[in-house]
Order: C-alpha cells, then sequence, then structure tokens
C-alpha cells in the first residue's frame, strides 16, 4: 500500500476542501445503488435511524452514513456517529475489493472500531457476509487493481 498511499495523499488535498455532507452523500448514492437488494431485503435494517461514521484517517475523509425511508443517507459533520470505523485508504479498498476480510483487518488492528459496539458488529458481520451484485463486478475489480497498485522502483 505504501506505493498507493505516496502517490494519493497529495492528490487527496481538494477532497479535504469539501464538507464531509458531500462526501457522505455521493458515497451513499453509489451504497444504493450496490446495496440496493440488500435495502430491499431488510439486512440493513440494524442501521434505521442510527448513523455510521467512516473515517480514512490517512487522507483526513470522513463520512456519516444510516438508513432511512429504505434507502442509505449521508449526513455531515454535525451528525455524531453511534459507531466510528477508522484506518487508512488502502486498508478500506482491500475491504472494497473483497481481498481482506473484515475479522482479518480488525484483529491486525489495522481498522478500529469505537462507540456502540454491538452496531459495529452488525456492520462487519454485514460486510462479511455481503457480495456484491454481479453487475458490480467490474467495479470491485476496479477497486482490486487499485488496492494492488504499486508505484515503480517503491
Amino acid at each position: 500500500m505504501r506505493g498507493l498511499k505516496s502517490f494519493v495523499v497529495p492528490l487527496t488535498f481538494p477532497l479535504r476542501l469539501v464538507p464531509s455532507v458531500a462526501h457522505s452523500r455521493a458515497l451513499s448514492v453509489i451504497l444504493n445503488q450496490v446495496m440496493a437488494e440488500a435495502l430491499r431485503d431488510g439486512e440493513l435494517d440494524f442501521l434505521v435511524g442510527r448513523r455510521v461514521g467512516i473515517e480514512v484517517d490517512d487522507i483526513g475523509v470522513r463520512y456519516c452514513l444510516g438508513v432511512s425511508g429504505g434507502r442509505i443517507s449521508g449526513y455531515g459533520k454535525d451528525s455524531v456517529p453511534d459507531a466510528t470505523v477508522a484506518g487508512g485508504l488502502g486498508d478500506f479498498l482491500l475491504l472494497a475489493a473483497r481481498r481482506e476480510d473484515a475479522d482479518t483487518l480488525f484483529f491486525q488492528r489495522r481498522l478500529r472500531m469505537s462507540g456502540d459496539t454491538e452496531l459495529g458488529l452488525y456492520l462487519k458481520n454485514f460486510l462479511d457476509a455481503f457480495e456484491p451484485p454481479a453487475r458490480w463486478a467490474p467495479l470491485v475489480r476496479a477497486l482490486d487493481r487499485v488496492a494492488g497498485f504499486r508505484l515503480p522502483g517503491r
């Protein structure tokens, strides 16, 4: 991940200037598409009326998400998350690309959880069991390529 981090972190400066609510809402649009079936089947009902924070600490970006009205919603920094998952960009990419499972990343302390641990465990278990629909395979492959990115000479 060192190659990815040294390349990406300087490019993220403009992202840190964008309000966190914009980040959260943009991520919620994507997640609503990817997780449409899970939402429809009630697999994310444990998030109804709750907030989960995601902190990508090495690039300084924070998200706050929850479920209301059958959809994932994004919230700003004024919304206090019930549980927070924090870690580095590379580790979140590994998780999203399905290269690493949540248990491994948590046990190695590459991802950290704070707040309502029961809610955090529900989220971790959901992520472990979630299989993106086949139509999202190109996105998962792209994330896998980014997760494996190494700069020449590193």
